[in-house]
């Protein structure tokens, strides 16, 4: 070793170490903020609460009136407690069955396959007065396996099966039973469930491939099982699923750190040792309360004891789910938590499971801000792993959709009423519009519309596009998963030092007698045994309790002294959160203390990837692209001009989606010329590249696609009344139109005139009655009032705008390699579904990025070859491309593909024949006029960047390890 080399080494040693202290300088001052924050807001709540309504001074007839309903409550409190723990041993007794709301047939018993699982697929029954339409694409609901007990996606009225049977789609289920079966596997499980989906496909063959929803653990199974399977779904929906394990913001997802903390996966290994080769799903439970000591141990029997007249129903419900934790092979969790939680290996780490970036479908994910167990980096971060800038993700041809929720908590995105009126209902009623998108990356947003009578409640649908650098600046900075890496490595030592030394001996020694009464004897049980009717010391309880609930008297709601209650609830909840901040701060940082030493011990480094062979496949696709721009005519003409509207415009409302696709079926059931969904397809995708790559050279070419002043007058008159939203006169919209009349000169439009000419669209409205307490079982599909009927199979909205582009002799499209077969539309659909809505293709602007920075590591990108009168381009996938913006034009184009699985007939337009165009690496392609000599290639130009979406209020950055 030379004298500098060596003093190289000692440098870089003192500044790894630098920074290691500087890092823990930070972290130790960015808790001391966040606590004292917390004790802050605390207290000015409940200082508040004191300055709006001060306690008064009770008087003698207030404390006897207190008393006395604080006694009756206290013994109907007593006696939930005690119907809790019977409705557990029921359970129990009749084999821990699956707890859904909704009658239910079994299908397929997947103890019946050649590999057996504990898993079966169940066909969900319409109630009275629902009706389906089987026109619409099958709705299959995964139920997480998390520990928990089973039928989180239906246990209530109010859910994700009761949104679907709303909407009138078929809806499945595939449930779980308690114990696996002797052998299983993950891989089994996979299997099963595929096999689950062929079935309900072969059953739904001219509906269109399934819509896949999978909630917590079910998504990152969906998500492997997509990813294996890709011809499968339809469309993927994982909610609350985390997909990137390290992935969080210091000082605020404790949870990430537990595996560190317990010295990696050996405990894991010793819980299904004690359990005679099974693993207790208790633990799990137990930890998700551990991380909000105040609801667990407080709220949640507060909350009941305060409402004991009307809160013991749904407390009874809940916990008889909660309260039945369900046991995994060895084999299974083990895999779980190695190659996962620790591991990381569903998108990175030390190798992947498998490629996420083989998912076909359009792939949506619902998470939220207010969820610690699954918080957006840990449910987003994946895309960044896989695509690192956002040519990498439009070339490989992917559609990416999220929802982000503010505040609510893990459970409470599958199992709140409000969540599933809100968002469910809305994810499912767009689920024409989702598959209608094109490749890119959007967000879902949903709008809530205040009404004029006060009575109802109103929303509203549209899509925005996003970067991927929207998704990096959530995060407060990734150099921490080094530290995490590190646990991995610790992880495989102890598991391996456990398996020699441990397992050997302790498993031969537990027998399952011994494994039950250990399971038995875990306090999350014992807490509820206790209050059974099994317990001799409370065989007064029934009757007195029914005594007091034949005389209840509730005290006034005036009464001085419930003020006084719920002050002091307020207080011990408090203090219990304030504990719980500073269990958190202290297991963060002494994680970051212990692995961070390690990391400068082991210098901190990270390996680095060079990034040039991508930045070369990426220079080489934009030339190519380049040389394509002149190349078209009217067709390609009107969706360029819609896809750079749709760009600037920055948004896409599913109202203008549904008015596209409604134009278009009505043009194209009278005019054979018409083009048909696949060409449309092709020839957006190649657009929606260029618009991509090219924005300002896409505007100026369009006098070489429209030649003749007859057809420029003819295409700009048809876009300009596509969505009233975009006559505008003023910023980026009118600085655009400015241009278009420029470029093609044309008089500029009159917007005020044709905006007068135009009816507003209305938003969907549900009725108050629902949103307090809606029964799905009585409301009739047809009459919902909560969206309209579906359209048919949405259909490519560029044509819409220029339908007449085929009429006038275009050139032929040429073959495409294996075309999709179109099948004829359903000549009626069985039932007006409530909810579906007309898909709505979207494509939403996405801004172009000069070759030298949008390098995409995408092993599958477009490749464009100039050919006499084609452009052939490659993309990864079949879904088309346009920018966010295209979504407005091509969205109906894409929506054809997407919504064709799902085709009920309107009275309004019959559909024209067409079916989704899965997605497809096929070579697309898109007629022209003429094949002019390729140019050479020119650097993309830079186009506006989409603002990135701001920081969430109060989130503590990390600080700079570095």
């Amino acid at each position: 070793m030379s004298q500098e080399t060596f003093f190289a080494q000692q440098e870089d040693c003192f500044s790894s170490f630098h920074n290691y202290l500087q890092h823990i300088g930070e972290l130790q001052k960015l808790q001391a903020r966040n606590l004292q924050d917390g004790i802050r807001r605390r207290q000015e709540k409940s200082l508040q609460a004191l300055a709006e309504s001060a306690p008064q001074v009770p008087n003698a007839t207030d404390w006897l009136d207190y008393l006395s309903d604080f006694n009756q409550r206290t013994l109907l409190f007593w006696d939930t407690l005690r119907q809790r723990a019977d409705n557990t041993l029921n359970h129990r007794q009749a084999g821990y069955p699956v707890l859904l709301k909704f009658d239910h047939e079994l299908l397929l018993d997947g103890r019946s396959l050649p590999s057996p699982v504990n898993y079966s697929l169940l066909r969900i029954l319409p109630g009275v007065g629902q009706m389906t339409d089987v026109a619409l694409p099958p709705v299959i609901v995964i139920d997480p396996r998390g520990g928990h007990g089973a039928g989180i996606g239906g246990f209530k009225e109010e859910s994700e099966i009761g949104e679907s049977l709303r909407a009138g789609h078929p809806t499945y289920f595939i449930a779980f039973s308690h114990t696996s079966e002797p052998g299983q596997t993950l891989g089994d499980v996979a299997a099963a469930q595929a096999r689950f989906i062929e079935l309900v496909s072969e059953r739904h063959a001219h509906a269109g491939k399934p819509v896949l929803i999978g909630n917590c653990q079910a998504g990152w199974a969906l998500m492997g099982l997509a990813a294996l399977r890709p011809e499968l779904p339809g469309l993927v929906v994982v909610v609350g699923a985390p997909l990137s394990y390290w992935a969080g913001t210091n000082g605020r997802n404790p949870m990430r750190y537990a595996g560190g903390l317990l010295g990696g996966a050996w405990m894991t290994r010793l819980g299904s040792d004690l359990g005679n080769g099974r693993f207790d799903g208790t633990w799990l439970v137990s930890n998700f309360e551990n991380l909000d000591p105040a609801h667990a141990l407080w709220g949640k029997y507060y909350e009941l004891f305060s409402s004991i007249d009307s809160e013991a129903p749904r407390f009874l419900d809940f916990e008889r789910w909660w309260g039945s934790p369900n046991l995994f092979n060895s084999e299974e969790i083990e895999v779980i938590v190695d190659d996962l939680f620790i591991g990381n290996r569903l998108t990175g780490a030390r190798g992947s499971l498998t490629d996420l970036r083989k998912i076909e479908a359009p792939v949506v994910v619902f998470c939220s801000y207010g969820d610690n167990i699954t918080p957006p980096q840990q449910a987003l971060n994946w895309i960044v792993d896989l695509y690192p800038n956002d040519l990498a993700l439009h070339s490989a041809g992917r559609t990416i959709i999220y929802l982000k929720h503010a505040s609510i908590g893990h459970l409470g995105i599958f199992v709140s009423g409000k969540v599933a009126r809100r968002e469910h209902r809305q994810l499912i009623g767009a689920i024409d519009a989702i598959k209608a998108l094109p490749p890119g990356l959007f967000e879902l947003i949903i709008d809530d519309v205040p009404h004029a009578d006060g009575r109802t409640q109103a929303y509203k649908v549209h899509f925005e596009p996003r970067r991927i650098a929207d998704i990096v600046a959530d995060d407060d900075g990734r150099d921490d998963e080094r530290e995490f890496a590190l646990v991995e490595r610790v992880s495989a030592i102890s598991s391996t030092y456990y398996d020699w030394t441990v397992r050997p001996w302790l498993s031969r020694a537990v027998d399952e007698p011994g494994a039950e009464l250990l399971r038995q004897s875990h306090p999350f049980h014992q807490q509820r045994l206790a209050w059974s009717s099994l317990n001799p010391a409370l065989w007064w309880l029934s009757g007195t309790a029914e005594l007091a609930r034949r005389q209840r008297r509730p005290v006034r709601a005036d009464n001085p002294l419930l003020a006084w209650q719920e002050l002091v609830s307020g207080c011990v909840e408090n203090a219990l959160d304030t504990w719980r901040d500073f269990r958190d701060a202290g297991q963060e940082l002494a994680f970051h203390m212990f692995y961070g030493g390690l990391s400068t011990l082991a210098s901190g480094r990270q390996a680095k990837t060079s990034a040039e062979p991508a930045k070369e496949r990426d220079r080489a696709l934009i030339a190519r692209l380049h040389e394509a721009l002149p190349l078209g005519d009217a067709r390609e003409a009107a969706i360029r001009i819609l896809l750079l509207l749709a760009r600037a415009s920055g948004r896409l409302d599913k109202d203008m989606l549904e008015n596209i696709v409604k134009d278009y079926r009505r043009r194209a059931s009278s005019d054979p010329q018409v083009p048909d969904v696949a060409s449309l397809r092709e020839t957006t995708r190649l657009q929606n590249l260029l618009v991509f790559a090219y924005p300002e050279e896409s505007l100026q070419s369009l006098p070489e696609l429209l030649p003749e002043p007859e057809e420029r007058q003819r295409i700009l008159a048809e876009v300009v009344r596509v969505e009233p939203d975009w006559q505008r006169s003023d910023g980026p919209l009118g600085e655009l139109w400015r241009q278009l009349f420029e470029v093609l000169e044309l008089p500029q439009a009159d917007f005020a005139r044709l905006r007068a000419e135009l009816p507003a669209p209305a938003p969907e409205v549900i009725a108050e009655a629902s949103v307090a307490a809606p029964s799905v079982a009585a409301e009739a599909i047809a009459e919902e009032s909560a969206a309209p009927a579906p359209e048919p199979q949405a259909q490519p909205a560029a044509e819409a705008a220029a339908p007449q582009a085929g009429a006038e002799a275009p050139s032929e499209p040429a073959p495409v390699v294996e075309p999709a077969v179109v099948p004829e539309p359903q000549a009626e659909s069985v039932a007006e579904p409530a909810s579906g809505a007309a898909a709505e293709p979207v494509a939403e602007p996405v801004a172009a990025e000069p070759p030298a920075e949008v390098k995409a590591e995408a092993a599958t990108k477009p490749h464009i070859s100039v050919r006499s009168n084609t452009v052939t381009e490659a993309p990864a996938s079949g879904e088309p491309q346009p920018a966010a913006a295209a979504a407005a034009a091509p969205a109906a184009l894409e929506a054809a593909p997407a919504s064709a699985e799902a085709a009920p007939v309107s009275a309004e337009a019959p559909p024209a024949p067409a079916e989704a165009i899965p997605a497809t690496a096929e070579t697309p392609t898109v007629p022209s006029k003429a094949a002019p000599s390729a140019k050479a290639a020119s650097p993309a130009t830079k186009a506006t960047r989409t603002p990135a979406k701001p920081r969430q209020p109060g989130r503590p950055r990390k600080p700079t390890s570095k």
